[in-house]
């Protein structure tokens, strides 16, 4: 081929990769805009075409869920009136006298003390005696504290121990266990209340007159002490209950 049929062929082929290109681009084009058009049309289409109707649509939505929320909000309102906002306090007395029973709260007034011991060694020649007729026992100790709970006893101490609801004594030979701890005699019971109607209820409990019998058979210890003013100290230690029932047929609101 001569130089100058190659110079005239080069045209010919450029030209018609030109045209190719052109009708491809043209092509691609129409079917992106035939599918833009297919997405944006028809009502199910994803992108708002009314951007007037959704705003208005959405105002009034947000309009509905406000009215909602006031409701919701005055009837919260309307269920918090019948409670209030006010706790109410508890009753001093109340409180006070709790404190006296449960012992968690010192008490100071006019009471008795009593002591008990035991026989002085002298008493074993005492005829028909015997080591049991010569020492205090648990339920010696029993019988003044519940004569002196009788007599109107505010509160108590045994060995100086705060005596409460959950108290519990142990007698074993001539050692007394509280509180988990020992003594030995003389044992001591203090009592806060009206001196006189202590020792009333003391001359009236059958256990104490049976004990003062031995007072003066083998010599056991026996003292009674009024106080104008004497303080029981506060119970340190640990209640330990748990939980409580009240028994069938007692009225605790009266």
């Amino acid at each position: 081929m001569t130089e100058t049929g190659t110079l005239e062929a080069a045209p010919v082929r450029r030209g018609l990769r030109s045209s190719i290109t052109v009708g491809a681009v043209l092509a691609a084009a129409g079917l992106i805009f035939s599918m833009s058009a297919q997405l944006a049309g028809g009502e199910d289409a994803r992108q708002p075409q009314d951007l007037v109707s959704l705003a208005d649509a959405e105002t009034r939505r947000v309009a509905e869920l406000s009215e909602q929320v006031e409701a919701l909000t005055a009837q919260i309102g309307a269920l918090d009136d019948p409670v209030g906002t006010v706790i109410p306090s508890r009753d001093a007395l109340l409180a006070a006298r709790e404190g006296v029973v449960s012992g968690s709260v010192a008490v100071s007034g006019p009471g008795l003390t009593v002591s008990l011991d035991d026989a002085p060694p002298s008493s074993v020649s005492v005829a028909g005696a015997q080591a049991d007729d010569l020492v205090v026992h648990q339920q010696d100790l029993q019988d003044v504290i519940n004569a002196l709970w009788a007599g109107g006893a505010e509160a108590m101490t045994l060995q100086g121990e705060r005596v409460t609801a959950t108290s519990a004594f142990r007698c074993s030979g001539n050692i007394l266990l509280l509180h988990g701890k020992v003594f030995s005699p003389p044992y001591v019971v203090t009592a806060v209340g009206d001196p006189d109607r202590l020792s009333a209820a003391l001359d009236r409990s059958p256990g104490v007159q049976t004990y003062l019998d031995y007072v003066d058979w083998v010599n056991l210890g026996w003292s009674v002490h009024r106080h104008e003013q004497v303080e029981l100290p506060a119970f340190t230690g640990g209640s330990g209950l748990r939980h409580a029932r009240v028994p069938e047929g007692t009225d605790v609101f009266s």
